[in-house]
């Protein structure tokens, strides 16, 4: 009895150490696996973060390049990326482009800020009509009676030119201001590059239309707040549905998303909300359906890291969080979706 007992010990142990091995090299090979991707500049910082922490606990490594929504989008349906980031959700007719088909990932939900370069201007205040006006170029001077009649602007604003800086590359961060605008009654419709009136100047990225602001006096554009804080711009206060001048904060971010019920896709689109601060949108990781093994065990270790770990480093960026039920969703409709092929 005892030698059989002793047998079976030693098969157990050798069996149990096999089976360390194995998970060993799994997870060896999950961890040498590379992902790339390319997209929305509006979450970088965020992916930054992200991506930087998983590769120091050993994850997994992730690359990712800010190139814009459009761009990730084309990327992706082009097959040159592991998964793109994009503020604006692709089209039908894009997701059927793509045969390995696509999951949209909700990460995060952001302020688009309207910055602005007057010096000895601060606390501008803009009501729905005023931003509505300067962008679509009806209000060219900053003097005028629409931003100078909000009580108490009057006396600081200057006779001079507004330039309007806005984004030169297909951009979710335009999505979201532009849907922005269209739900507020403008003439400008939503999309990721639309027709600006006038003569707009433009820059390449978030990083391109903050430096703009930032170098030219008399510029208004629209940036992720994130780039407004690190680059040290002014943001207006913008009239909400509610009547109020609200700034970019992320409490009033978190008050504009509050209530919200993600749909099965979780594609939400935000366009003025109740209450909170008035611009904001969600930005998505787009995964495919279909990756060879390696990557796509790698693709749900990278999904179920940012709906968990990583949800607790957005406010420390001032990105709102996705809730907990909804980010369990997403993990489970990943991890059952998400198969190996070839």
């Amino acid at each position: 009895m005892n030698f059989f007992t002793g047998r079976w010990r030693r098969s157990f142990i050798v069996t149990l150490a096999a089976a360390a091995f194995s998970l060993t090299l799994i997870s060896s090979a999950v961890a040498a696996v590379t992902l790339n991707g390319s997209g929305a500049t509006f979450p970088k910082p965020l992916y930054d973060r992200y991506f930087s922490q998983m590769r120091s606990a050993n994850q997994i490594t992730v690359n990712y390049e800010g190139t814009g929504s459009g761009a990730g989008i084309k990327a992706l349906i082009a097959g040159t990326v592991d998964f793109a980031g994009s503020d604006a959700l692709m089209s039908a007719a894009q997701i059927a482009e793509v045969k390995r088909g696509v999951i949209a990932i909700p990460t995060a939900g952001g302020a688009v800020a309207v910055v602005y370069n007057l010096p000895g201007v601060t606390n501008l205040r803009l009501s729905n009509d005023a931003l509505k006006g300067i962008f679509e170029g009806k209000i060219t001077r900053w003097n005028d009676a629409k931003i100078a009649g909000i009580s108490g602007q009057a006396k600081n604003l200057p006779n001079t030119p507004i330039r309007v800086a806005v984004r030169a590359d297909s951009s979710g961060t335009t999505f979201i201001f532009a849907n922005h605008l269209q739900a507020t009654g403008s003439s400008i419709k939503a999309a990721a590059q639309p027709s600006w009136p006038g003569s707009p100047v433009s820059g390449q990225g978030n990083p391109g239309v903050a430096a703009l602001v930032k170098n030219t006096a008399g510029a208004i554009g629209y940036v992720q707040d994130t780039f407004a804080r690190q680059n040290n711009l002014q943001t207006a206060f913008i009239q909400n549905k509610a009547g109020r001048f609200v700034d970019p904060s992320l409490a009033e971010a978190e008050k504009a998303f509050a209530g919200e019920t993600f749909p099965a896709d979780f594609r939400l689109v935000e366009g003025n909300p109740n209450d909170g601060y008035p611009i904001v949108g969600l930005t998505w990781l787009l995964i495919y359906k279909q990756y060879p093994a390696a990557k796509a065990d790698a693709i749900k270790k990278m999904v179920n890291w940012v709906m968990t770990t990583g949800q607790g480093i957005n406010k420390q960026l001032e990105f709102t969080q996705i809730p907990s039920a909804t980010a369990q969703k997403v993990v489970q409709t990943v991890n059952q979706t998400v198969v190996a092929r070839g």
